[in-house]
């Protein structure tokens, strides 16, 4: 059976050998943004398409910072994932978010440094080629319910709306930045999802992100240090659960893909006349945006 769905999944090193994927295929595919994390996985759930990624390398090779997040989106791009699903540990800035909780998050604020955040740009050889997409809905509502539904029925607790402030890390945040950035609003926080979210819309890929709240940060009185034993004790717990809800989700995925508007998000986003557009970005970005640069 064929859908047209193919669902980019980038998550844990064991997670798609978890889900039991059909015909299975591990294969890797060259970027001309450098190497991504690792090979990908192809294979299929209830005769749903899924091409899965390790975020972090083959044995959590990667720190957040060092994940080539353009290489990453670009393979899976290259692979024909229609959208996108990010599986990630999450902290909470939220009392109501506890350790155990899954969340749909739908706002991001990012606070990373130094990452290469965009396909777009000027080249060393002083051409370019630059366009500015829309980011005001980072997340895409249609995906994101369709996830909460699967990690209800998965038996999780889900709340279907929070934003992520993104930082750069490696280390937790101080008791001073934890309490900011509850002051800011952010409900969850993370080291990844940013520039994922950004490259994923300017290659028209909808995307959505189900975090599992590892623990409180670094701002509830009483609460003990973030470490990372603890986080990756909860994850474990919480495998089983989120691998069952992309089962779900497959089964979710029955009917034809419909079109997102997310497919059209470079519609007019491109900025550089065709005459002045340097021929070599345009040539790496052929999986990425040849829809509108042919």
């Amino acid at each position: 059976m064929s859908t047209g769905w193919n669902i980019g999944i980038i998550g844990g090193s064991g997670l798609a050998q978890g889900i039991a994927l059909e015909d299975a295929q591990e294969i890797a595919v060259a970027s001309p943004f450098g190497e991504a994390s690792g090979p990908v996985t192809i294979g299929r759930l209830a005769g749903v398409r899924f091409t899965f990624i390790a975020r972090h390398g083959s044995g959590h090779r990667l720190s957040p910072s060092a994940v080539n997040y353009r290489a990453n989106i670009d393979v899976l791009k290259r692979c024909g994932v229609t959208d996108l699903l990010a599986l990630s540990a999450i902290g909470s800035l939220n009392e109501e978010m506890a350790p155990g909780h899954f969340v749909a998050v739908d706002q991001l604020i990012d606070r990373t440094q130094g990452r290469a955040n965009s396909f777009f740009g000027a080249s060393s050889s002083g051409g370019g080629l630059v366009a500015h997409v829309s980011l005001a809905d980072p997340t895409c509502p249609r995906l994101s319910a369709l996830v909460a539904d699967a990690a209800e029925a998965a038996g999780a607790t889900v709340h279907r709306s929070g934003c992520y402030i993104a930082i750069e890390g490696p280390q937790f945040s101080t008791r001073a930045e934890s309490k900011l950035y509850r002051q800011w609003g952010a409900d969850v926080i993370g080291m990844t999802a940013m520039p994922e979210a950004r490259l994923a819309r300017e290659a028209e890929l909808p995307y959505a992100l189900l975090g599992v709240v590892t623990d409180y940060d670094s701002w509830r009185a009483g609460e003990e240090d973030v470490d990372a034993a603890r986080v990756l004790s909860v994850m474990q717990a919480n495998a089983q659960t989120a691998q069952a809800a992309l089962r779900l989700l497959a089964e979710k995925l029955d009917g034809p893909r419909q079109p997102s508007p997310i497919d059209h998000a470079l519609d007019g986003a491109i900025m550089t006349s065709p005459a002045t557009r340097d021929p070599q970005l345009a040539a790496m970005l052929d999986a990425v945006a040849g829809r509108v640069l042919r």
